[in-house]
This record gives structure tokens, sequence and C-alpha cells, in this order.
């Protein structure tokens, strides 16, 4: 993994399901200088100090080292979590002689950091094209991602979505709901496209409402900056990184949840986010962009509403619609205990056993 393995939820479900499945998992990443340690993980983990933290000596850096590690190590199935670690998988599978799987939680070539950047985004587009068809088997976070593999490369990919555990009722009741406003949360990166200062802008306009930002990313200062400029620093809070052991009880204690991501991009467009599962776990209701895949969600299991105008005067007016739905609307609460009930990773680690038994068979 090229992030630091502390708040990547998905990894750590699918480590913990294949571990209680007879696998021996061990998860590598890097580690920062800000990086938290790792604790009370059920499976082995490995981090590296790297020499760069960004840019193609970052990315070179990156696999030579896992390249070097995993020549070393043991391993008869190497995953490899996304595109930027596909390489050393790839090379380290071909010398070992041992079955490669690669699991795409994005498409990175279309992240919106590469929209504006054309000759990376080609690079990274050549990658994909040699790399990808040699899989042995690969899956994705959502069906449209599983689609534009099998149209671009004619490769079948499974689709694993990124549902959460699922969170009994008893648990949510136990976390203490000490605030004096509602509160509107935002979790995950704080990076271009997320819809983030749109978030923001909102503000202006709910009275009586806060807004809470968990997680880190290249335009943070830029959101505090325009936090200042409008005057919004008792109504929006930033509580940084939280790690996902964690990150749950603040999420319950909210009253909406939000995903607004934009438009740039493929990436985006495909957009199915894990916060959009946790937001269900916590029983809270949801914003989300008029994007296909959430769509999809929303619409089936009537847990939220779509932005389609994006001011911060609808979507305003949208989240305090919700905040009082959730306190006295007994078809939404009903709807999302539904959601809950469907759409959690005991239904979903099914079908990632099965990948790994066809995998596993074949060596």
């Amino acid at each position: 993994m090229s992030n630091d393995i502390v708040t990547d939820n998905r990894v750590h479900k699918i480590a913990v399901t294949l571990g209680l499945n007879g696998y021996d998992v061990m998860v590598i990443g890097r580690e920062l200088k800000d990086s938290p340690a790792l604790t009370n993980r059920p499976y082995s983990t490995r981090r590296f100090r790297l020499w760069f933290n960004k840019g193609p000596l970052f990315y070179a850096n990156l696999n030579f080292r896992f390249f070097v590690y995993l020549l070393c190590s043991k391993a008869h199935i190497v995953l490899s979590n996304d595109l930027d670690t596909l390489p050393a998988c790839y090379a380290a599978s071909r010398i070992l002689r041992i079955k490669l799987v690669f699991d795409s939680h994005e498409l990175f070539p279309e992240v919106p950091e590469l929209v504006n950047r054309p000759g990376v985004k080609k690079i990274w587009l050549r990658i994909e094209k040699f790399l990808v068809p040699k899989v042995h088997d690969g899956f994705t976070v959502c069906n449209s991602i599983a689609g534009y593999y099998k149209n671009a490369y004619d490769v079948s990919f499974v689709t694993i979505r990124n549902l959460a555990r699922f969170r009994h009722n008893k648990e949510l009741v136990g976390i203490e709901k000490i605030k004096s406003t509602p509160i509107v949360i935002y979790q995950g990166e704080l990076n271009l496209g997320r819809g983030l200062e749109l978030d923001i802008e909102s503000m202006q306009y709910l009275e009586n409402t806060k807004l809470l930002i968990l997680g880190d990313g290249d335009i943070k200062d830029n959101l505090k900056e325009l936090v200042d400029d409008l005057g919004l620093n008792d109504r929006v809070e930033f509580r940084g990184r939280v790690p996902f052991e964690q990150l749950w009880q603040f999420t319950a204690c909210a009253d909406v949840g939000i995903s607004l991501e934009e438009n740039l991009g493929l990436n985006y467009q495909y957009a199915l986010p894990n916060k959009l599962f946790d937001y269900i776990q916590a029983r809270i209701p949801v914003v989300i962009s008029d994007l296909p895949e959430m769509r999809s969600v929303i619409e089936q299991y009537r847990i939220g509403k779509i932005l389609g105008e994006r001011t911060p005067q609808h979507l305003a007016e949208i989240l305090r619609e919700l905040i009082y739905s959730r306190q006295h609307d007994r078809n939404l609460i009903s709807d999302i205990e539904c959601a809950a009930r469907e759409l959690c990773w005991e239904r979903e680690e099914d079908k990632l056993i099965s990948l790994f038994k066809r995998v596993r068979i074949s060596i």
C-alpha cells in the first residue's frame, strides 16, 4: 500500500477476513514522520520509511522497496492495492512464480490530481494497459470500474464494495451524544474535487449547526483559510485523521453525512466511497452528489438526498430537511435500518473468500 495503513479500512477488512479463513496475512505500507503506531491488528504489518514523499521519485522508491521486500518473502499470493503498487507486485510475482491479485480501489489515471496533467496521466495509462491484463484475478469497488476494465482490457473483475461492518443498535446507543447543536459530518481525504468548499460555504445558511471534518489532505490549509475568511471558525471543526477503530464513534454522533464528490473524470464519476457505508452503519441519512453509483444506493434504499443544484443555499436547505427528518421521520429511520442490515461487510465478504479460494486452488 502507498499509504501508512492507519486509516485504510478496506485493507483492514480484507486482511481480517482472509486471516479468519486460514491465510497468514502480511500488510505492507509506508511510514510517515507523523504516522501513529499500529495497534491491535490481527495480522502482521510492515511499513517502510521512504526517501521521497511525492512525484516520480516517490513512486520509484515505493515500488523498489516493496519489490525487494517481496523477493525476500515466502508469499504464495501477492495482493496489490491500487495501480501505484502494481509494478512491484507484478515483477515480484513473475520472479517468484506466485499468483498476483489486484484490488483496484479507484481508476488511478483518472484521479482529479491528474486531470490537468496529461503527460503524467498518459504514463499511468500505459502502466495500467500493460499490467492490468496480466493479473491472475482482480476485484474492485463498484460495477462501473469493473465494466471499465472489461471494456478497455477484456478482463473480468469481481465487484467487492467498500461496505462497513455491521453495527448493532446497542453499540450506537452506548455512545454518549453530548452536543448542543446538530452535527453534519465529512470523513475522508481533504483533496481536490471532494466538494468540501461547498460543504463549508453551506454553513453560512444553517443556524445552530456544526460541520465536523475528519481527515487530512492536500487542500487542508486552503479549507482552513476559507473558514477564516467566512468567519465560521465556531461552526466548522477540523479533527484531522482518525484511525478507523475510533472513527465510527464520531460518525455515530452526527446527524447527517455528506459525500459530494465533483464529476472530475471517471474516478469520481464512478465513486462509491467508504464513508457512504460508514454513514449507513451509523444510522444517519446522507447527502450525495448526482453520480451514478451513489445515486443507485440512495434511490434503492431511500436513505437521503441527491444534491442537484450545487449551491451552498440549496445544500443548506437539504441538510436542514434531513436533520429534521432524522428526528421525526419514522419511514426514513426504518429505511436506514434496512440498508444497514443489507449493506454490510458480512454480506459482501463471501465474494472475497470465493475469489481467494479459486486462486489458492490454482497454486
